[in-house]
C-alpha cells in the first residue's frame, strides 16, 4: 500500500525575461527552500519536481530510474510549447539507443577533436575582428563576432569543404535568425538538411577524424540511419547559437565589470580557468530544459517522488550550491576545483561541451589581445537582452574602442 506523503505547495514559475545576467528571484526562492519542491511552468498541464541542489543534481541525472523517452507519453508542465517531445529525438531517448547515437559523434568532439579545429578557430575569430575594426565603432559585437563565429567553427567541425562555408554559414544564419519569416527559416534548414544529406552520403567509406565522415562511416557500417545521422549534423551545426548567446553574457559581464576584465588581460595565465568560473556563473537559461519521468518510486533528498511524475533539475541552481561552491554568487577566477554543472550532468550531457569551451577561450584570447580598448557604446541597463527566448543573451551588444 502506497504510504500518505506530505507535499509541499506548488509554485508558479513565470519564467519572466530578465535583464542583463541577474539570476532569476524564483529560482532563488526555491533553492532556499533545500529539497525537492513542486513547480508550475508557463506551458503544458500539472507540476513537477525541481531538483536544485547539486549532488541531488548529479543523481537524478545518473540515475536509470528516471527517464526522458517516457515524457512522449504524459503532458507535462514546461516552459515553451515546442518543448513537446518528438519521438526518436536524440534528446529524449534512453540508454541503449542514446548512447548508440551519441558513440558515433564523440571522437570528433571530444578534448582531442576540438583540439584538432583550434587554429582554424583563432583565425575565424581573428578575421570576424579585423572586418569590425575595418568597419570602425561603433559596432554591434554580436552581429560582427560572436554571432558569425560559432557558424564557422561548426563548419569545420563537422569537415565543410573550404567551397561551401559560405553557402552553411549563411543557411545557418538564415535558421537562427528571427528576422525572416518563418518560410525563409524552413527553407533554410531543408537545404542545409539536404547538403548535410549529400556530404554525409559521400563519405560512408572516409576514414577522416571530421564529425560528417564519422557519420558518413557509421551509416555505411549500418550502425545508425542516414536520417539519424543527418538530425545529428544539424543539432552540432546550429548549436553554436547557445555559444554566441552565453558569450554574450559573458562579454556583457566583463565590460561592464572592467576590473574582471582588465585582469584576465594583465593575468592571460587565469583565462582557462576564469572561462570555466565565468561558465559557472553566468544564468545561462530561462527556468529549465528538459523534463524527466521516475520511472519507479524514488527517495530523492528526503522527497518520495512517485513513479509517474515529471521531474526536472536546474544547473543553474547547482552551479550556485554554497556547499560545494563557497561564495557561490560571488566571481573567483582562482576558485578551485569548480566543478559546475553548465554543460549538464549524466547520459544527456552536452555533447558540444568541449566545443563550447574551445570557442568562449578563443574569443576571449582574440578580444582581450586585439581590442584592448574594447567598451560598451551604452550603459549596462540600455543593452538590450532577448526576450521570450529560452537560452539567455543580449540582443546586440553595442562596443567602441
Amino acid at each position: 500500500m502506497t504510504r500518505e506523503r506530505a507535499l509541499p505547495p506548488v509554485r508558479d514559475w513565470p519564467a519572466a525575461d530578465l535583464p542583463g545576467t541577474d539570476f532569476d528571484p524564483v529560482l532563488a526562492a526555491l533553492m532556499r527552500e533545500g529539497p525537492p519542491q513542486r513547480v508550475s511552468l508557463p506551458d503544458g498541464e500539472g507540476w513537477a519536481w525541481l531538483v536544485t541542489r547539486y549532488e541531488e543534481v548529479r543523481r537524478v541525472t545518473n540515475d536509470a530510474r528516471f527517464g526522458r523517452a517516457a515524457v512522449a507519453d504524459r503532458q507535462v508542465t514546461r516552459l515553451a510549447r515546442h518543448f513537446v517531445p518528438a519521438r526518436g529525438a536524440v534528446g529524449f531517448l534512453d540508454p541503449p539507443e542514446h548512447t548508440r547515437l551519441r558513440r558515433v559523434m564523440a571522437p570528433a568532439l571530444s578534448a582531442r577533436g576540438v583540439e584538432r579545429v583550434r587554429e582554424r578557430a583563432r583565425a575565424a575569430a581573428g578575421a570576424l575582428v579585423d572586418g569590425m575594426l575595418a568597419q570602425g565603432p561603433p559596432a554591434d559585437l554580436t552581429e560582427a563576432v560572436l554571432g558569425p563565429f560559432p557558424a564557422a567553427v561548426a563548419t569545420e567541425v563537422m569537415g565543410v569543404p573550404a567551397a561551401d562555408h559560405d553557402r552553411v554559414r549563411a543557411w545557418t544564419r538564415l535558421l537562427l535568425s528571427r528576422a525572416h519569416d518563418g518560410e525563409t527559416s524552413e527553407r533554410a534548414r531543408r537545404e542545409l538538411t539536404d547538403y548535410l544529406g549529400d556530404l554525409i552520403g559521400l563519405r560512408s567509406d572516409s576514414a577522416g577524424e571530421d564529425l560528417a565522415s564519422l557519420l558518413g562511416a557509421a551509416v555505411g557500417r549500418d550502425e545508425i540511419g542516414l536520417e539519424e545521422a543527418v538530425s545529428l549534423a544539424v543539432l552540432i551545426q546550429i548549436g553554436g547559437a547557445a555559444v554566441t548567446d552565453n558569450a554574450g553574457q559573458l562579454c556583457f559581464l566583463l565590460l561592464s565589470r572592467p576590473e574582471l576584465a582588465e585582469r584576465l588581460r594583465s593575468e592571460p595565465g587565469l583565462r582557462p580557468s576564469a572561462v570555466e568560473e565565468l561558465l559557472r556563473w553566468i544564468p545561462h537559461r530561462n527556468a529549465v530544459g528538459l523534463s524527466r519521468i521516475a520511472l519507479v518510486d524514488v527517495e530523492v533528498g528526503g522527497v518520495d517522488i512517485r513513479a509517474g511524475e515529471a521531474v526536472y533539475v536546474s544547473y543553474l541552481a547547482a552551479n550556485r550550491d554554497p556547499s560545494v561552491f563557497p561564495a557561490p554568487d560571488t566571481i573567483d577566477f582562482t576558485r578551485d576545483p569548480r566543478p559546475h554543472l553548465s554543460f549538464g550532468s549524466g547520459p544527456h550531457h552536452c555533447p558540444g561541451g568541449m566545443l563550447s569551451r574551445l570557442e568562449v577561450g578563443v574569443l576571449l584570447d582574440t578580444l582581450l589581445d586585439r581590442v584592448p580598448g574594447l567598451k560598451l557604446a551604452v550603459p549596462p541597463d540600455q543593452v538590450p537582452f532577448k526576450r521570450g527566448t529560452l537560452i539567455r543573451g543580449p540582443e546586440a551588444l553595442p562596443v567602441i574602442w
